[in-house]
């Protein structure tokens, strides 16, 4: 008898000390329990309490902001508790998760399993007993349908002491922990049409990222997009796709969840404002990429074979042949000393273009964020004067004007230098033109590069035209090589007039991209300039000065007002519609591969541009052949063509996720499958029928 009343007095003494929570309620799918990190707290002190959840497999709960469908939970007080509504803080939100409901179409976000909601709750100061937390947690809880549910459950405390429950209490506490914090860095948002790009400066980075997600507020962007990312030395940028009729004059507010390769999750929350990208925030490559751990000496390697390839692409050869003019001159002059100099300037000018290059893209990285290759001819005013440049050179080429008898006049004896002049220039030339096309070798090499620091880029753009320039560099240090060109003769006028038509056909593809940049207007000017150009021409081969300064003033007023028309907004088109609609395909964007990827179909996609040579020889030679088409249609194939005539922030954050820094890129997904296959630059039927349609 006195053992059991021992025995009940121990049980009593215990069970005064457990938490003075009620037994968890099942609302159906759920199991609902309201906890507290105290059993006991004193009149007006604010402890926490939590709702825990339990949830059945397969079913999700929401975070504040549910995504495209759902509510979040709520926590409703009820007239009996004695902690009323205006004592009960907001939730504590845990950072979410991504709910993909159907894939590419509609993104949730909340949470599967077991999660636990913190909020704050203040005791009445004039408790003078026990006082109850009686509220009603209202959710809705959904897998392939959704169900609303209530849960009341109830919640003891007694308020004559300050009493921990140790084992709620680092529940609580654990959860906590799983929220956001204030960001520590400075966040900016910079808004182009619907393409955003979100720049998080955080000085020393975010280490080592696994991924990086920015979870908005509101539904300022669309949910369910790809967020590419780029990391930089002191941040990174995310790339997000607005949603239509959003109001761009709010910052841009949300939780950026960044998560380590360890597993472990921390939010910052932020609210950006716009503005350029802030500068280090891009450049090292995309997360989870393999750019930055590329060793420098095998980019370089890489750089000079590009650049010795890069001669044999189209868009370099016309300058070629008026370099091959060039070196056939110099031979002329019957010195070894002429030779080696004129292909000395030659590789002056191809350096030093290349170096500006590389300089324009470290500046740009910085400012701007992800930079690609062919960015010059994206700018409508550069593609402008390009055009008339080679038409100018292609007048000097069939004799309508001589520069070097006026130079002669000047009285300061540089015949001789008006050769290295136009050597350099020739290699200005030769980089200027050749830099877009990306040859085999360096689509790779470009991508990986960025990852690097500043004079590693420059040494691999140097390097890159030392490649391109090396061939004319050992033929002039040879003399058993360029010996072996023909002798000089009547026969080089009629070659010099011959290689003229080459630089006319690089003028009228110039003036075809510049038509696609800014439409037919700035195309009808810029032909009118090359007749101006070519009046100018005429006028200097008079003597007298004044028909000199008319030709002079009459190329600046055509250069000023061509530049002026290029300038001009260019035709509303949608990115990727015109090249679409040319080759049967349907326009690339995030959103619509996923929805191809869901429906179980293999998709050939095509990054490509007008200006990009390599892009128009593959498509001629490969993608418009009646083989591939057969093949295509044989199997259902997805031809998806993403169009970087013009420059398209998400088209740009897609070449960096895979590496590229400029086009072409083709991927290729087999049926259902989300990991692409990168394809070579260089394509032909056999590579492109061959392709594993089943993952």
């Amino acid at each position: 008898m006195k053992f059991s009343a021992c025995l009940a007095a121990l049980f009593g003494a215990v069970f005064v000390f457990l938490p003075a929570a009620a037994a968890p309620v099942d609302a159906g799918h759920a199991r609902v329990e309201l906890i507290s990190e105290r059993d006991a707290a004193l009149p007006g002190e604010t402890v926490y309490a939590a709702l825990k959840m339990d949830l059945d497999d397969g079913w999700h709960v929401y975070w504040l902001n549910a995504g495209d469908a759902g509510l979040p939970p709520q926590v409703i007080a009820q007239p009996s508790s004695d902690i009323k509504a205006g004592a009960i803080g907001d939730i504590v939100w845990p950072l979410p998760h991504l709910l993909p409901v159907v894939e590419g179409e509609i993104m949730d976000y909340g949470y599967n399993h077991q999660v636990v909601f913190p909020f704050p709750i203040t005791i009445p100061e004039d408790a003078m007993g026990p006082v109850t937390l009686d509220v009603v947690a209202d959710y809705l809880i959904c897998e392939d349908t959704c169900v609303p549910e209530q849960a009341r459950v109830k919640l003891k405390l007694e308020t004559d002491q300050a009493e921990a429950n140790i084992r709620e209490g680092e529940l609580i506490g654990k959860w906590i922990a799983k929220s956001h914090v204030p960001f520590p860095g400075e966040a900016r948002v910079l808004k182009k049409d619907l393409n955003w790009s979100l720049s998080l400066r955080l000085d020393g980075g975010f280490g080592k990222v696994r991924s990086i997600r920015f979870f908005p507020f509101g539904h300022d962007i669309l949910h369910p997009a790809a967020q590419p990312v780029e990391l930089g030395r002191h941040g990174a940028t995310v790339s997000l796709s607005a949603a239509d009729m959003t109001d761009v004059s709010k910052p841009l507010d949300g939780v950026v969840v960044i998560e380590q390769e360890d597993g472990a999750r921390t939010g910052y929350e932020i609210s950006a404002v716009e503005g350029p990208p802030l500068p280090d925030t891009s450049g090292l490559g995309p997360v989870g990429g393999v750019g930055i751990q590329v060793a420098a000496w095998k980019l370089i390697l890489l750089a000079i074979l590009g650049g010795l390839i890069l001669n044999l692409m189209p868009c370099v050869l016309p300058v070629l042949s008026m370099k091959a003019f060039g070196m056939v001159s110099a031979v002329s002059s019957g010195h070894a000393g002429e030779v080696r100099r004129h292909g000395i300037w030659y590789t002056a000018g191809v350096l030093v273009s290349f170096g500006v290059l590389a300089a324009i893209i470290v500046a740009l990285r910085a400012a701007t964020g992800p930079i690609t290759l062919g960015f010059q001819l994206q700018n409508a005013p550069v593609v402008a004067i390009l055009a008339l440049v080679m038409f100018a050179v292609g007048l000097w080429l069939m004799g309508m004007f001589e520069l070097g008898t006026s130079l002669q006049n000047l009285g300061s004896g540089l015949a001789d230098r008006d050769g290295d002049a136009g050597a350099f220039f020739t290699g200005v030339l030769a980089a200027v033109v050749g830099s877009p096309c990306v040859g085999p070798f360096l689509g790779a090499a470009l991508g990986a590069v960025m990852g690097h620091s500043a004079p590693v880029v420059f040494t691999f753009f140097l390097a890159m035209g030392f490649g391109l320039a090396l061939p004319f560099l050992v033929l002039s240090f040879v003399p058993n090589l360029y010996k072996l060109l023909p002798r000089p003769g009547k026969w080089m006028d009629t070659l010099k007039q011959f290689f003229a038509f080459p630089m006319f056909l690089t003028a009228a593809w110039l003036a075809k991209v510049l038509g696609d940049l800014a439409g037919s207007g700035a195309v009808a000017w810029t032909a009118a300039g090359a007749v101006a150009i070519a009046f100018a021409a005429w006028l200097w081969q008079r003597e007298a000065r004044l028909p000199r300064i008319l030709a002079a003033v009459t190329l600046a007023l055509t250069l000023f007002g061509v530049t002026e028309r290029a300038m001009a907004p260019a035709p509303a088109i949608g990115a990727s519609s015109a090249y679409a609609a040319k080759y049967e395909a349907e326009p690339w964007s995030a959103s619509q591969v996923q929805s191809l990827i869901a429906e179980g179909r293999p998709i050939f996609i095509d990054f490509t541009a007008s200006w990009c040579a390599t892009c128009q020889v593959n498509k001629a030679t490969t993608l418009k052949s009646k083989a591939v088409h057969d093949f295509f249609a044989a199997n259902d194939v997805a031809f998806l063509v993403a169009d970087f005539t013009r420059k398209d922030p998400a088209i740009a954050a897609e070449l960096a996720r895979h590496q590229r820094a400029g086009v072409p890129m083709y991927l290729w997904y087999p049926a259902g499958s989300d990991e692409p296959q990168v394809l070579p630059e260089i394509l032909n039927q056999g590579l492109v029928t061959s392709l594993p349609v089943n993952p």
